[in-house]
């Protein structure tokens, strides 16, 4: 491409900047992050709020105007403006069927997990805990009873396993110098973990209190959400030079990567034995496992990972039927497969129900899957951590991580972030 081409898509790109900004107004929590000019976004919030629907149509001109810029970072905004037509749509009053919406922003089709794969994962689980199958929903509540982090114990013991897997981030992936997290417990959310910016390289992670947190989650939610996940990732993005890379917003292809990543960043800067890793760094913390305690823990989330899909079948359940009882059939469903209570059940379904986070599981789900496989594919060779970083550092769609673990022939165009599919409204 040569310098003009890269100038104008410049140009474009700082309008895709400015409306995701200016969309960010009129639907609250899109905007994870920007990191540009604070002037760009003093201008967004300039004026009236915009209308929904002259934001859609916005996306679709700009759109249009990509197709004379051809390449990875063209494809990339497309499937960005992509999502925020759909999401501009939404808060103009239209109505999308779910699998639809997950389509149209974030750039994946979903479908119903394989039971045959829950039931294998019930098998081994079984086997780990040295149960018979049909004593494993006890067995299941058992072990998570006692993996249970006290309320009192919550802040020493995140920050604990925050300390670490900064030191293991820093080594393999590496820090910009003057990035920090604080920590805060809060209670009443919907979530378990969120990390908000507040600064140059600076974020707040915030953990739920009554998340009913384990001492087996507390290295993934840590890494998921600082070191090397969300935090780290807006950390090494600042003073990118490529505008498009200064905004981060949810419901977008940009935002599943991003999820996927953070999901599998503890294998990527600790790697197999997290658990006796995680069980040393507790050390005189009231209640914290010993580590053989940490190692079944390890081994039973590994074991679970074929039911990470349950939840986003009961998403399926929830929003893409008009039963009346789809409400307990996604509770059901939950229950048996992830072998949890109706308490337990009903807090995820609040997650899944809530407007601003009905799609968002899906970039756990299928976001965990794809990135697993993109690192899995890494040359001989090359380290896990410079793998990773990658993610952090490069702009992606799922579209693109396909194209780079299925490269097409000679001349063959990967098709643009389905712009040829129409979305078809539910009634």
């Amino acid at each position: 491409m040569d310098g003009s081409a890269d100038e104008g898509l410049d140009g474009l790109a700082r309008t895709y900047v400015q409306l995701g900004l200016r969309l960010g107004r009129v639907v609250p929590g899109l905007v994870d992050a920007h990191l540009g000019d604070a002037a760009a976004a003093e201008r967004a919030d300039d004026g009236p709020s915009p209308a929904p629907e002259d934001l859609r149509r916005e996306a679709v001109a700009l759109r249009r105007r990509l197709v004379e810029h051809p390449g990875p970072r063209a494809d990339y905004l497309d499937a960005q403006l992509a999502a925020c037509e759909v999401v501009a749509g939404r808060a103009a009053g239209e109505r999308f069927a779910f699998v639809d919406e997950v389509r149209g922003c974030l750039g994946v089709d979903v479908a119903p997990g394989p039971e045959d794969r829950y039931r294998a994962a019930h098998d081994a689980l079984a086997a780990l805990l040295g149960v018979p199958l049909r004593r494993l929903p006890a067995a299941m509540t058992a072990f998570r009873d006692a993996d249970r982090v006290p309320p009192e114990a919550l802040r020493d013991a995140t920050a604990a396993v925050l300390a670490g897997l900064r030191e293991a981030t820093a080594a393999t992936v590496g820090l910009p110098s003057g990035e920090a997290v604080d920590l805060e417990v809060v209670a009443g959310a919907p979530w378990a973990g969120f990390t908000r910016r507040v600064g140059p390289r600076r974020s707040v992670m915030q953990v739920a209190v009554d998340a009913g947190h384990r001492w087996t989650h507390l290295p993934l939610l840590a890494a998921h959400e600082a070191y090397p996940g969300h935090h780290t990732e807006a950390a090494r993005t600042e003073g990118t030079v490529r505008p498009e890379r200064t905004l981060l917003l949810a419901r977008t292809p940009q935002s599943l990567v991003a999820e996927g990543a953070a999901e599998l960043g503890l294998e990527a800067v600790v790697g197999t034995g997290w658990g006796r890793w995680a069980a040393d760094r507790l050390v005189g913390i009231a209640g914290a496992p010993r580590p053989e305690r940490a190692a079944l823990g390890e081994a039973v989330e590994a074991a679970s990972e074929p039911l990470t899909s349950v939840r986003q079948d009961a998403a399926l359940l929830l929003h893409g039927s008009s039963a009346v009882d789809r409400e307990e059939r996604a509770r059901a469903h939950l229950r048996r497969w992830l072998l949890v209570d109706d308490d337990r059940a009903d807090r995820m379904l609040e997650f899944l129900g809530h407007p601003r986070w009905r799609i968002h599981t899906t970039t756990y789900v299928e976001g965990a899957r794809l990135v697993r496989r993109w690192l899995a594919a890494r040359p001989a060779g090359t380290p896990a951590g410079s793998r990773f970083a990658r993610l952090l550092d490069e702009s992606w769609t799922p579209e693109m991580l396909h194209r780079d673990l299925r490269p097409t022939g000679d001349g063959e165009r990967y098709p643009r972030h389905v712009r040829d599919t129409p979305m078809s409204p539910s009634v």
